[in-house]
């Protein structure tokens, strides 16, 4: 065989060998990030759902509050 086919040959192999190993490497760093995506938008839907309960509890201590200002407002009220 010819030197020129023989390097050739080899440089083709080459070629495809580094192209296979970069879409691999390159389809693991996509399946790494998505996993770390899914992962924050996980977290975020946990957040969602505990959201309303957090609300619900927030306007549970304001009426509280604002129970126990009247309640004060109406003793001091008497006091005098």
């Amino acid at each position: 065989m010819d030197n020129t086919v023989i390097v050739a040959s080899i440089s083709f192999l080459g070629t495809l060998v580094g192209t296979a190993g970069g879409i691999i490497a390159g389809g693991k760093l996509v399946n790494y990030r998505l996993e770390q995506l899914e992962k924050r938008m996980e977290s975020y839907s946990n957040l969602a759902l505990r959201l309303p309960v957090i609300e619900e509890k927030i306007k549970n201590a304001d009426r509280r509050i604002l129970k126990l200002e009247c309640e004060s407002a109406v003793d001091y009220s008497n006091a005098n």
